[in-house]
């Protein structure tokens, strides 16, 4: 019980991105030699999370420019590099994003990330999360010049893809597969019109454990703003049952930095609850007693052996020092509560 996860990313090395940028990451090793350094990132996001005794690793996503365009990349029909302008997040940030363009026929040669997993799963003997961007979030992120078609046909393009991907992954060995859908935070209609159906056809035919990413977005600078200003936290009090009536095993919430009331995470029961309870918006490092109060806090509406201490989003923006700090107070808090539940006055009550 109590088995700790990342939401996915970790900072990338200096030498290997632009730390000004990390969210859409500008490789600094020249091309011929960007494989190599990002086998060396991946050895060492692996190697921080094991040190700090996290259950269940990822590569950190030492290999994506962006945590959409990670994927959009080995895909044809797709253009990441001449960006257009688009208000995304219903325009939640008050900015223009620069986005991926649907410019042909979307289609997926070859699997994308089925390699990088192998790499990951030769490192390590712990359980490996591979993520992936959610059919709505990856629709709100784009810009389609090219069908011209409604958000739900473009997100059941997206999941079909997405669906395929994920087949492979689950075959190549992964042991969960998320998909990050901070968009179901925001289009609520949307969500329950067409988005749960279109993350129910991504997940089609998977074998192994699947999650859904639900969170407020990155701690940067924009999101910070606007959690600042924001009284509306009810969200996952839609989403949530949702979600329970799905065929996701896993939903990740952000819970450390935002006011959410952890009891609406009861509206969640028979799913596993990956449980932010680490502030990705702060070089500020928790002390386990905070992240166990964090976790001790959601026992009563979720039992032990469903909860899984986590981070409320990734750890990409923040210094590799915090970060690391962080992987290893997020394991020392939940050893804490843990050695409090396996306890015999405990077992006793």
């Amino acid at each position: 019980m109590l088995r700790t996860t990342i939401a996915g990313s970790l900072p990338k090395p200096s030498w290997l991105a632009d730390p000004a940028y990390q969210l859409f990451a500008p490789w600094v090793v020249p091309p011929e030699r960007l494989r190599e350094a990002q086998d060396d990132a991946v050895r060492l996001a692996v190697l921080d999370q094991e040190r700090a005794g996290i259950d269940v690793v990822t590569d950190g996503e030492q290999r994506r420019r962006h945590y959409i365009w990670g994927f959009l990349d080995g895909l044809t029909g797709v253009d990441t590099r001449r960006t257009a302008k688009k208000r995304t997040r219903g325009d939640r940030y008050d900015t223009l994003q620069d986005v991926a363009r649907v410019v042909g026929e979307l289609g997926r040669p070859a699997p994308v990330m089925v390699d990088a997993l192998r790499f990951t799963r030769s490192l390590t003997s712990r359980p490996v999360k591979v993520t992936l961007p959610g059919p709505m979030t990856i629709v709100d992120t784009t810009l389609d010049e090219f069908y011209h078609e409604d958000e739900k046909t473009m997100a059941m393009r997206w999941a079909a893809l997405l669906g395929a991907e994920a087949r492979d992954l689950a075959e190549a060995g992964a042991d969960v597969i998320q998909f990050d859908e901070p968009c179901f935070n925001i289009y609520l209609d949307k969500v329950a019109a067409w988005g749960v159906e279109a993350l129910e056809r991504a997940v089609e035919g998977v074998t192994c454990v699947t999650a859904v990413h639900i969170c407020y977005s990155y701690g940067i600078p924009r999101v910070l703003a606007w959690k600042s200003r924001n009284t509306e936290w009810g969200q996952y009090a839609e989403t949530l049952p949702l979600i329970r009536h799905s065929s996701i095993r896993q939903v990740s919430v952000e819970c450390a930095a935002s006011r959410v009331d952890v009891s609406v995470l009861a509206a969640a029961a028979g799913k596993d609850v990956l449980l932010g309870v680490i502030d990705v918006g702060s070089e500020a490092v928790e002390t386990p007693e905070l992240v166990a109060q964090r976790i001790r806090a959601a026992l009563p509406y979720v039992p032990p052996d469903r909860l899984v201490p986590c981070t409320d989003c990734g750890l990409v923006p923040r210094s590799r020092a915090a970060a690391v700090g962080k992987l290893s107070a997020l394991a020392a808090g939940a050893a804490l509560v843990r050695a409090e539940l396996q306890s015999p006055r405990a077992a006793g009550r």
